[in-house]
């Protein structure tokens, strides 16, 4: 199929009122023939299994990191924090009908929600589409103390030594670390390493993620996806 059919094609599926109507996909056509293809599968499949309303949100989420691609890392930050925080808190065991599984963005956005690892995974993910280092970035577990449970937030480091920022969604505006005295760290990791939390504040590192089973299972599932982000003009 021609570039131009395929962009006829996309505007007869995937209610195409709905996108006409709410969203500027124009950078879905900036694509090659064969990722377009692609997209437009996991796209009407989204549609299918979940609705209307859940393939809103997903191209709500490409425009957000569409949009806003060139824009400051603060304003990165808090536009993802707030879309993802917007979403519902959903135990694994209702939304997965497992005891402990660790969504894919699209999966959350797909079912409109997600527990704590969802919420930061998605957070995490979305950021890197945007261009924000994976060095700058950690999923960290915690305690929440005031829960007495183990909760996971996204953990965003200025500079290597400086103070991290935390992302989560029960205190959904972004506050240093040394603000969220309710928290706890336990062990913090991303693409790269492994890091358990010290008392004196600073982390060591102990490894490779590559240790974490789960890690490794979200990241083979988002590659599956074939998701591609929209290419310059």
């Amino acid at each position: 199929m021609t570039q131009y059919g395929l962009r006829r094609h996309l505007h007869k599926s995937l209610s195409a009122v709905l996108i006409a109507g709410l969203l500027n996909i124009v950078w879905l056509t900036r694509l090659p023939a064969d990722e377009m293809v692609v997209s437009m599968q996991v796209l009407s499949k989204i549609e299918q299994d979940y609705g209307n309303f859940a393939l809103q949100r997903v191209l709500t989420w490409y425009k957000l990191i569409d949009d806003y691609k060139d824009a400051s890392t603060q304003d990165k930050l808090e536009l993802v924090n707030n879309f993802f925080n917007q979403l519902a808190f959903v135990n694994d065991s209702e939304m997965w009908g497992q005891e402990d599984y660790w969504a894919t963005p699209l999966q959350m956005l797909s079912a409109n929600g997600g527990d704590c690892e969802d919420f930061s995974i998605a957070k995490y993910f979305t950021l890197r589409k945007m261009g924000i280092p994976e060095e700058r970035m950690r999923l960290t577990y915690v305690k929440a103390l005031q829960l007495n449970q183990a909760h996971m937030v996204l953990t965003y480091f200025p500079t290597p030594d400086s103070e991290p920022l935390i992302l989560d969604n029960l205190v959904t505006d972004i506050r240093l670390s040394s603000e969220r005295t309710d928290l706890l760290p336990v062990y913090s990791f991303n693409g790269d390493g492994l890091w358990l939390a010290k008392k004196k504040g600073t982390d060591e590192r102990v490894g490779r993620s590559e240790r974490l089973s789960r890690w490794q299972g979200v990241i083979a599932r988002i590659n599956d996806e074939q998701m591609p982000l929209p290419r310059q003009p």
